[in-house]
């Protein structure tokens, strides 16, 4: 209870959100050498995915492990009052390689925008692949071993 109350706190400072978490499906699960997360279930019934760590993530980075883990994200939650915080790194990060270039479309920025930098990290879920969840695991021949078996799929409602 004290970790669930913890990551709200974490979660209402960084990103902004109130969220009440209802039952963490997999607390603290290694995820790299240097980072963990947990995955947890709030009492709308959404799945979240939040993700510390010592390194210094992008979102490339993030985008990467939510999909080892075995999860499908729906949303990359952006830090606490910054709504344009991916587009906003990625058109600067354009601009330093291009200068030249006035106008910047959001397809010139699409790659840019994964370059920003995302260190903690809470992803809103859409589904669980195949019902299986993974963590990092330096004995397996893969590198990632099952740590839970849960299926979720998020169904999208007018």
């Amino acid at each position: 209870m004290y970790d669930e109350l913890a990551l709200e706190r974490s979660i209402k400072s960084q990103f902004g959100l109130d969220i009440d978490v209802r039952q963490a499906i997999v607390s603290h699960m290694p995820i790299s050498h240097t980072a963990d997360a947990t995955l947890f279930l709030t009492t709308k019934k959404q799945l979240y995915l939040y993700i510390s760590g010592q390194s210094k993530f992008l979102l490339s980075d993030i985008k990467k492990l939510v999909s080892r883990i075995g999860l499908k994200a729906d949303l990359y939650v952006p830090p606490k009052g910054r709504p344009q915080y991916f587009d906003e790194v990625g058109r600067d990060k354009f601009r330093e390689v291009f200068p030249g270039r006035a106008h910047v479309s959001s397809d010139d920025i699409a790659f840019y925008r994964t370059l920003a930098p995302y260190n903690p990290a809470l992803i809103l879920i859409s589904e669980v692949k195949d019902g299986e969840i993974y963590q990092f695991d330096t004995d397996s021949h893969s590198g990632w071993r099952l740590a839970a078996k849960f299926a979720y799929r998020r169904i999208k409602t007018s």
